[in-house]
């Protein structure tokens, strides 16, 4: 058999390898995040019960090391466990639906504009601070227009997992015992639940705060990393260009330390006032604003309450205090 001829006259060899297109890339890339975004769904989750202040399993009382009376909370293997014991291993997954979606529409932003990037820069050696501060300016406001974007998504899931506190069925069908089909059912009944009581109004609820600690994470990392590079690393050092690699990942774990209670405001914001228990007194204040919640979390030194989910620890004074 012959072997096909392009246009131009010569034989294409069918056998050859053809380099992956633009969409089949895109295709990998959002399969990935999607798969990604499964897996530590449930960490996500546990996350959300404890930052809103649900803690259904006894704690005890210990002694650290120094002798201080602290009482030790239950982590995420023991708080996953009594989801599945109340729900099913599918409990684990409840508000799953609308986390892949916000999560497929902010992989495709950031793989056009990655693209568009990839363009402009060929031949682009700079290393100067104003080059990081342009290069950073400009991934601020893609990491603004990608969250506008996915926010109202963030908000139906906080709202689904959060509804586990109250046992509510508000935000669409349960997990558990939910056939497979009706999973977009159940978000589309989230979007027109949430816009028949607030409006447009009701997805963008937690949207400044989140913005807000994205916003700074993503300056104080990228100026960090700079300024560690470009006077800290020493040139002469054989692993400089190793340690410079890794500069920004090690300050982005530590920068996102510090801007956590942006994002544990912004969950608690979207729950807030919303019909469900977890947002209502006696479990929680209505928030007039973000800086209300703010401050609330600040006079009772929860700034940072869900930050660590593995090994958790409070005064014994707190007792009486952890679900406020």
């Amino acid at each position: 058999m012959e072997s096909p001829v392009n246009p131009s006259g010569q034989a294409v060899d069918v056998g050859q390898d053809v380099p992956p297109t633009a969409v089949d890339v895109d295709t990998a890339v959002l399969l990935l995040g999607a798969g990604v975004t499964a897996v530590t769904h449930p960490l996500l989750y546990v996350k959300l019960l404890i930052q809103v202040g649900h803690e259904p399993l006894p704690s005890t009382v210990g002694t650290t090391m120094f002798g201080r009376r602290v009482l030790y909370l239950p982590g995420f293997f023991s708080y996953a466990h009594h989801i599945v014991k109340v729900d099913g291993k599918r409990g684990l997954f409840r508000g799953l639906s609308p986390r892949i979606v916000s999560s497929a529409i902010s992989t495709v932003v950031r793989s056009k504009v990655k693209q568009v990037e990839i363009l402009s820069k060929k031949g682009d050696l700079q290393t100067s601070l104003s080059k990081v501060v342009k290069e950073t300016s400009h991934e601020m406001i893609i990491q603004c227009l990608s969250r506008v974007a996915t926010h109202p998504f963030h908000v139906m899931s906080v709202r689904c997992m959060a509804q586990f506190v109250g046992r509510e069925v508000k935000y669409g069908v349960p997990p558990c015992g939910v056939k497979e089909q009706q999973w977009e059912i159940g978000m589309f009944s989230c979007i027109v639940k949430i816009f028949k009581e607030e409006g447009l109004a009701g997805f963008y609820v937690g949207l400044v705060p989140h913005v807000a600690g994205e916003v700074l994470f993503l300056w104080c990392c990228n100026l960090l990393a700079h300024f560690i590079n470009t006077y800290a690393v020493d040139e002469s050092f054989s692993q400089a260009s190793a340690i410079r690699s890794y500069t920004k990942f090690v300050m982005g774990i530590a920068v996102s330390v510090l801007t956590y209670p942006f994002m544990l405001v912004a969950d608690l914001m979207a729950v807030s006032n919303c019909g469900l228990a977890a947002g209502l007194p006696p479990r929680s204040p209505v928030f007039k604003s973000w800086l209300h919640c703010w401050n609330h979390l600040s006079n009772k030194g929860h700034l940072f309450r869900g930050s660590s989910f593995f090994f958790r620890r409070v005064p014994v004074t707190s007792l009486t205090s952890i679900e406020d």
